[in-house]
């Protein structure tokens, strides 16, 4: 009985234990599974298993030095496209500050021989650099990087060149060295714009991304360039002309009271009104997305002259900017002189008159008409786009409201009702500066009655009306 007391009281002086359950490592636990593959095949399945389990931020670092160590000892290209691909995904985890590899990412890149993988450390480098803080340091070795890499044969590498110098690029002095060994300063903007003329159009769909990209950071883009993107605007890939639209648009408003020369003429222009004229050239676009984009970007060039704002609403048949004759036109003609082809004679019939293109000006034939095409475009997207874009202008010249009111009443009878809605929603946005006519109140009236049939009436419609 004595000693069960004892026990008793021994057991409370005696604090009791707390266990602590801490979490396993999560780079011991790759490490032995990178140790257990005994090929690349194994390796590359447990990179992809380890991939869709999350990494606290705690362990990120530790992870990063085993995926290092076994990229360095790593010969299969896509085991070490995968590690890359790894680094820059664990990079992104909150709560994780990438400096500490930064060196490490950059040495990784001095002895790979695959393009595909250098590509990738590149990417991984760029989310590296975006996510640590402003450092000039950090910046200017980047590009430094880049730089030396732009020579690289395969597109891919020279594409992620070109989106750390847009992403990370210092404007002031990146680094290139020159075929002696020493160091020559070259501008950001100088070294991204050589790169329009690559003969492959990824890297020159990248190149004009990048140079956006300086723009959205609040770097001025040159005026220079402006030639360059208006030349890439004829390019044969699609992505190019969509890039270039962007481009030239932006040196348009930064630039608007700009004068430059009309090719084959001695006349000048305002860069804002020959950007226009270009731009207009683009709703007739072989693409339909370059159409749409070309439309919605005239709707935002707001400072064009009146003169060049109303040619896109002209209706004469154009060719090189002097009016088409109809047939019946030519018949008459033909048959006044007594001259019919007879169809012996190859080419008879054939223009006399000879046309010297150098001659023919693409600033006026391009604006020329440019909303017809528009509106009257086989995608409804594309009419759509051209209908907000003439709101916007609208909006901003109450003579322009008053001209292109036919043209967006006609728009009522359009066989897509998004292009019907549209087209009221802008009457109802332009209707401070407009009158409608009677025929167009009988129009306007006549399409509210199938809307009131189909049960679509809306207080926009009646709003238009009203108007």
């Amino acid at each position: 009985m004595l000693q069960k007391c004892e026990c008793e009281k021994y057991e409370k002086l005696t604090p009791a234990k707390k266990l602590r359950l801490s979490k396993p490592s999560k780079s011991a636990a790759l490490h032995v599974d990178l140790c257990k593959a005994t090929n690349s095949t194994d390796a590359l399945q447990y990179l992809l298993q380890f991939a869709r389990k999350p990494v606290e931020a705690e362990s990120v670092e530790g992870v990063i030095r085993i995926l290092l160590e076994h990229y360095y000892k790593e010969n299969d290209n896509s085991v070490r496209l995968k590690i890359a691909s790894l680094l820059g995904l664990l990079s992104k985890t909150r709560g994780f500050s990438p400096d500490c590899i930064f060196d490490d990412a950059i040495n990784a890149l001095s002895n790979e021989n695959s393009h595909q993988v250098l590509a990738q450390l590149l990417g991984t480098l760029l989310v590296i650099g975006t996510q640590l803080p402003e450092s000039p340091a950090v910046r200017l070795r980047l590009t430094e990087v880049a730089c030396k890499h732009l020579s690289d044969t395969h597109f891919g590498v020279r594409n992620k060149c070109l989106q750390l110098l847009g992403g990370l690029g210092v404007a002031d002095a990146p680094l290139l060295k020159d075929g002696e060994g020493s160091r020559a300063v070259r501008e950001v903007q100088t070294i991204i714009s050589d790169y329009f003329s690559d003969q492959d159009p990824r890297v020159r769909t990248a190149a004009l991304k990048a140079m956006l990209q300086l723009h959205e950071r609040g770097m001025k883009i040159h005026q220079i360039i402006y030639e360059q993107a208006c030349r890439l605007l004829s390019d044969d890939y699609e992505q190019v002309r969509s890039a270039a639209v962007q481009m030239v648009w932006v040196l348009s408003q930064l630039y608007p009271e700009s004068i430059v020369p009309i090719p084959s003429s001695n006349e000048e222009i305002r860069l804002v009104d020959d950007a226009f004229g270009k731009i207009s050239h683009m709703v007739s676009d072989g693409s339909w997305t370059v159409r749409v984009q070309a439309a919605k970007t005239l709707g935002s060039m707001l400072q064009v002259s009146p003169h060049f704002l109303e040619q896109t609403l002209d209706k004469k048949l154009m060719s090189d900017l002097r009016r088409k004759r109809t047939a019946h036109e030519r018949a008459k003609e033909l048959f006044a002189s007594g001259e019919f082809s007879s169809g012996r004679k190859w080419a008879d019939d054939a223009p006399k008159e000879k046309l010297d293109t150098n001659t023919v000006s693409l600033i006026a034939s391009g604006a020329c008409g440019a909303f017809v095409h528009g509106l009257e475009d086989e995608m409804f997207e594309v009419r759509i786009a051209a209908v907000e874009a003439l709101c916007q202008l609208a909006c901003s010249s109450p003579s322009f409201a008053e001209k292109c009111l036919d043209f967006l009443v006609d728009m009522f009878n359009d066989e897509i009702e998004e292009v019907r809605l549209q087209s009221i929603h802008v009457l109802r946005e332009i209707s401070t500066h407009i009158t409608l006519r009677e025929d167009q109140l009988d129009t306007v009236l006549a399409v509210l009655e199938v809307f009131e049939v189909s049960g679509l009436s809306s207080p926009d419609a009646g709003a238009a009306a009203g108007s």
